[in-house]
């Protein structure tokens, strides 16, 4: 396998499972030539890193895996993804460059600079961005090698009330919403990760926040590699914004762990 780089943690799950919990933005940690880029001051930045950071995510990934009776990969990133995105595409789509939230942003979810508009993206896209997309592609297609498909489970949370920065924000806001790929994410997933996260008050689908992650060499192209995003709104487990998690955490990692099980 192809060397992962320092900014992701991979961590080892069965040999036999074809799961792999994606998590990219869970995470504060940034570079200090990349803080000094950054237009916050110190108490800026840490009331934006509360609003933009999937807190405890990788922690429930890390649960929901030890629950799990075929432990699943977990490719986490330890870098904010105020370094960069490793979701967004290099030429992202028109709507999100117009926020500042391209695979380098340029704003907060407040829409106040967070670097000069003009700012060069490409030294932080090859230190970082490529390199991820890289090895995240290895690691499907290790296990595609392996056991015949992959399932990547995108691991994410969102607040409560809606940021400025979302321009779809304006739908239902459920404790659980559901990333859907027409391509990569089949009917039977999308049930039973309904009926598993059920419990929670209600799962919606592609609302708030569309789509999943697949890495570009297999999307669209690849029906073995399938996917599925896992939008947890964030008072069902953690103090918002950026507090500490609470007991909710178990019964979601639970649920994670009861997906993962039942994927044939």
């Amino acid at each position: 396998m192809q060397r992962i780089p320092d900014s992701v943690e991979l961590r080892p799950g069965a040999a036999v499972s074809p799961v792999i919990l994606h998590i990219p933005h869970s995470a504060r940690d940034m570079p200090q030539p990349v803080r000094a880029e950054i237009q916050l001051d110190d108490q800026q930045l840490a009331r934006e890193l509360d609003h933009i950071t999937d807190a405890h995510t990788a922690l429930l990934a890390e649960t929901a895996a030890g629950l799990s009776a075929v432990r699943p990969w977990q490719f986490v990133n330890r870098l904010s993804r105020l370094v960069v995105d490793p979701e967004r595409f290099p030429d992202e789509r028109e709507e999100m460059l117009a926020v500042g939230m391209g695979a380098v942003y340029t704003q907060t979810t407040y829409r106040t600079p967070l670097r000069p508009e003009n700012f060069d993206p490409s030294a932080l896209l090859d230190r970082y961005f490529h390199p991820y997309a890289r090895a995240m592609t290895t690691v499907v297609a290790d296990r595609l090698r392996a056991t015949g498909r992959a399932v990547i489970i995108d691991v994410h949370s969102y607040p409560t009330a809606r940021l400025p920065y979302e321009l779809h924000g304006d739908g239902i806001r459920p404790p659980i919403c559901l990333g859907a790929d027409d391509f990569h994410t089949p009917p039977d997933l999308l049930a039973r990760a309904a009926r598993n996260f059920g419990d929670f008050g209600g799962v919606g689908v592609n609302s708030p926040f569309t789509g999943t992650y697949v890495p570009l060499e297999f999307y669209g192209t690849e029906p073995q590699v399938t996917a599925l995003m896992v939008e947890i709104r964030r008072d069902t487990y953690m103090t918002e914004p950026g507090g500490p998690p609470g007991p909710g955490l178990g019964g979601l990692a639970a649920a994670m762990a009861a997906l993962i099980d039942e994927l044939p």
